[in-house]
C-alpha cells in the first residue's frame, strides 16, 4: 500500500479520499487555489500545497503543477477525485511518466471512453444496445442537421468529450436546431476542449441506471449493483438510490453484465461506472462510461458495505480484488441527495459565506462534506456544499429517515437547494417510484416553491428572542435580560416586500408573550447555546439555529433558511425591487460570470422571451431573456468582458411597441 498520496481536487470529495486515507495509515497530501486557502480538504489534509490563483484553468486544472507536487513531496500515488482532471487521459499519462501511479484506468481506456462516438461503437461491437443517433466524424453543421431530420425530433445534442450536462441541448423542433448546436458546441469546446457532438434519439420518460464496475490488474471485473439517478436538474443528478425500484434481478444481471462486457473490452482497472437509459418496457441502452469515482459513489457503499476509495486505492497498489462476483450482495436500500449553494426555484449558483453549517445526525444517515461554518463559496468551482445519505432496510424506510434529516439540515448564509429536496422526498410520485428522467418538469416540483410563502410564526419569534437576549450573548445568557415586565416592545423585519412586525412582553424568567398579526403565544426559552435556540412553544419544543449580523438575523428551521432585514422602529414602505421605473426595465446578470455572447444592440426590437445575451458561470451558460415586448435602449456589456452579480446588463423599454424581433 501507499504511503503518501496527493488529491488533485477540492470540496467534499477530497474530503472523502482523505478520510479514506486516514483509515489505510496513509498520509493524505492536499493541493488548493488562492480562493480554497482555509478550506475544509486543506485544513484536515497531513500536508497541502498551493497550486495557483482561483481560477480552475490555472490551479486545479495545472495537471504539470499536480505532478510536481507529487514529486516534490515524495508522494508514490495521485487521486484525481471526480471532475478537474479525473478524465483526462494527458494527465494519467503525466502520471506514469513521473513515474507515479494514477489511481483510475489507464489513459488508453480514458481516452477512449471519454470519447461518447468511439464508446458507443465499443458497446455495439460488445452487443450492448445503443440509442439511436449519429456519432459521425463529419461535424459539419449542414451535415449534423441532416442527420436529425433522418433521426427525428425531439433529440439530443450531446458533447462527445465529456458529460455532467455541459455541451448538452434538447431539441424539440427543426427550428431550434441551429441555436441549440451553437451553444452546446460552445460550451463542450470550453468545458472539454473539443467541440465535437453527437445526436441521439429522446427516449420519452427514461429513468437513468448506471452499474458501478471495479476492476483490477489481474483480470478480475465485477459489477456491484445499479444505482438510479433520474432526478436531475440541467442534466445533472440530484438524487441517487439503490436498488432501482424498475429492476427485477434478471434485468439487473443482464445490465450488469453488459457492463463488464464494455469494462473488459476497453482494458479497464479501478473503479468505473457504465451509465444506461431504461426505458418503460425494460429495454436499456448504453449511455456512457465515466472512467473515475463517481458523485454518487456512497449510494453503492451504504447497500453492498463497501469502501470503493480504500478499494481504489487497494487495486491502484497493485493488490487483487479480495471479493468474487458471487460474493457480492446488496441489502437495505440507500438514497443520496446532492446539497447545493443554489436557489431551489431558478437553480442560479448562490455565493457568499456559509454562516453555519449543521448537517443532520442519527442511525443511518451519514454525511460527506466540503464546507464547514465560516467557509466562503465562491463563483469559481461546482457550488456542491454536500452530500446526505441515508441507508435503511426498505425503500420506505429510507424515504422517512431522509425526510427526517433534511428536517434537521441547517445552512445559513447561502440559498441552498434543501427544499426542492424535500419537496421530492414528500411528493407522492417519488414514494411511487415514479422516477423517470422528467420527474421535476412532470410535476412541477421547484415551481410549487416559487408561491411566495409567509415567513413562519416560530422563525420570527426566534428572530425577535436573539435580538431580545442579545446583550447577554456572550456572558451569562440568563444574568441581564430585559425586565420591563408588562411593557410592550415592537421588533420590525422585513423579508423581500412584506414587514413583519413582532410585539413581545416578558411575562416571567424565561417566558415571553410574543404576537405576529393575529398570531399569539407564551414562548418559553428553553436553552440558547451558541448558535442553537430552542424554544418551548405550546408544550412543544422547537429547534432553531440563528445567526445575527449586523442588519439582519438569519434564521434555519425544517431545511428552511430565512433571512430577515430589521428595520426602523417606525413602520416604512416595503422595499420593492427597484428594476421596473417608468417602464423601463434594468435586466441584471443573476450572478457573477462572464459574457459569452450579446445577441441584440442599442435599438434592437424584441419580443417576449427572446434571447438577449448568453453568459457563463460555473462552467454552465445560462441566457438572459426579454421579460416582455419592447426596446433594446442600452446594452453595458461585450463579449468576453466580466460582469459582477446584479450588474445591469441590458436596459429595455417596455413602452415602446415592439412588432417583431431583431435581426
Amino acid at each position: 500500500m501507499f504511503n503518501k498520496v496527493v488529491i488533485a481536487n477540492r470540496g467534499e470529495i477530497a474530503v472523502r479520499i482523505i478520510r479514506a486515507c486516514r483509515e489505510l495509515g496513509i498520509r493524505a497530501v492536499a493541493v488548493y487555489s488562492e480562493a480554497d486557502r482555509e478550506a475544509l480538504h486543506v485544513r484536515l489534509a497531513d500536508e497541502a500545497y498551493a497550486i495557483g490563483p482561483a481560477s480552475a484553468t490555472n490551479s486545479y486544472l495545472r495537471a504539470d503543477t499536480i505532478v510536481e507536487v507529487a514529486r516534490m513531496c515524495d508522494a508514490e500515488a495521485i487521486h484525481p477525485g471526480y471532475g478537474f482532471l479525473s478524465e483526462r487521459a494527458h494527465f494519467a499519462r503525466a502520471c506514469a511518466e513521473a513515474g507515479i501511479v494514477f489511481v483510475g484506468p489507464p489513459a488508453e481506456a480514458i481516452e477512449l471512453m471519454g470519447s461518447k462516438i468511439a464508446s458507443k461503437r465499443l458497446a455495439v461491437a460488445q452487443d450492448v444496445p445503443v440509442v439511436p443517433g449519429y456519432d459521425g466524424a463529419d461535424q459539419d453543421a449542414a451535415t449534423l442537421a441532416v442527420e436529425a431530420e433522418r433521426i427525428g425530433y425531439p433529440l439530443l445534442i450531446k458533447a462527445s468529450a465529456g458529460g455532467g450536462g455541459k455541451g448538452m441541448r434538447v431539441v424539440n423542433a427543426a427550428a431550434e436546431f441551429g441555436a441549440a448546436l451553437e451553444g452546446a458546441q460552445r460550451e463542450a469546446l470550453t468545458a472539454f476542449g473539443d467541440d465535437a457532438v453527437l445526436l441521439e434519439k429522446l427516449i420519452v420518460r427514461p429513468r437513468h441506471v448506471e452499474i458501478q464496475i471495479m476492476a483490477d490488474a489481474h483480470g478480475n471485473v465485477v459489477y456491484l449493483g445499479e444505482r438510479e439517478c433520474s432526478i436531475q436538474r440541467r442534466h445533472q443528478k440530484i438524487v441517487e438510490e439503490s436498488p432501482s425500484v424498475a429492476l427485477t434481478p434478471e434485468l439487473r444481471a443482464r445490465m450488469g453484465q453488459a457492463a463488464v462486457r464494455v469494462a473488459r473490452a476497453v482494458g479497464y482497472h479501478n473503479a468505473g461506472t457504465v451509465e444506461f437509459m431504461l426505458d418503460a418496457a425494460g429495454q436499456f441502452y448504453f449511455l456512457e462510461m465515466n472512467t473515475r469515482l463517481q458523485v454518487e459513489h456512497p449510494v453503492t457503499e451504504g447497500v453492498t458495505g463497501l469502501d470503493l476509495v480504500q478499494l481504489q486505492l487497494a487495486v491502484a497498489a497493485g493488490q487483487p480484488l479480495p471479493f468474487a462476483q458471487a460474493d457480492v450482495t446488496l441489502r437495505g436500500h440507500a438514497i443520496e441527495v446532492r446539497v447545493y449553494a443554489e436557489d431551489p426555484v431558478t437553480m442560479l449558483p448562490s455565493i457568499g459565506q456559509v454562516a453555519l453549517f449543521t448537517p443532520p445526525e442519527g442511525p443511518g444517515v451519514r454525511n460527506d462534506v466540503g464546507v464547514a461554518s465560516g467557509d466562503d463559496v465562491g463563483v469559481n468551482y461546482d457550488p456542491l456544499l454536500a452530500k446526505l445519505i441515508v441507508t435503511a432496510p426498505t425503500r420506505q424506510a429510507a424515504i422517512g429517515r431522509l425526510q427526517r434529516a433534511l428536517a434537521d439540515y441547517a445552512v445559513l448564509g447561502v440559498t441552498t437547494n434543501l427544499p426542492l429536496l424535500q419537496a421530492i422526498m414528500t411528493h407522492p410520485a417519488f414514494s411511487a417510484g415514479d422516477t423517470t428522467t422528467d420527474f421535476l418538469q412532470t410535476y412541477a416540483v421547484a415551481e410549487a416553491l416559487q408561491a411566495p410563502a409567509e415567513v413562519p410564526s416560530l422563525v420570527l419569534y426566534g428572530a425577535a428572542l436573539s435580538d431580545l437576549l442579545a446583550p447577554a450573548a456572550h456572558a451569562d445568557p440568563w444574568a441581564h435580560l430585559w425586565r420591563a415586565r408588562g411593557a410592550k416592545q415592537l421588533l420590525r423585519y422585513q423579508v423581500g416586500e412584506t414587514e413583519y412586525v413582532v410585539e413581545a412582553a416578558e411575562r416571567g424568567a424565561q417566558m415571553w408573550q410574543l404576537a405576529v398579526g393575529e398570531h399569539a403565544a407564551d414562548v418559553r426559552v428553553v436553552a440558547w447555546r451558541d448558535q442553537n435556540l430552542t424554544l418551548g412553544v405550546d408544550d412543544t419544543h422547537v429547534r432553531l439555529s440563528v445567526v445575527r449580523g449586523a442588519d439582519s438575523i438569519m434564521v434555519a428551521r425544517n431545511g428552511h433558511s430565512y433571512r430577515l432585514q430589521r428595520t426602523q422602529p417606525l413602520s416604512i414602505d416595503a422595499v420593492g425591487g427597484g428594476q421596473v421605473v417608468g417602464g423601463q426595465s434594468n435586466l441584471q446578470a443573476p450572478m457573477p460570470g462572464t459574457i459569452v455572447k450579446v445577441l441584440v444592440q442599442a435599438g434592437s426590437a424584441v419580443v417576449a422571451n427572446q434571447p438577449l445575451l448568453v453568459m457563463e458561470a460555473m462552467k454552465m451558460e445560462h441566457t438572459i431573456v426579454a421579460p416582455y415586448a419592447g426596446v433594446v435602449t442600452a446594452v453595458h456589456f461585450s463579449a468576453g468582458q466580466l460582469v459582477p452579480g446584479g450588474a445591469t446588463v441590458i436596459e429595455l423599454d417596455k413602452h415602446t411597441e415592439a412588432v417583431r424581433p431583431s435581426d
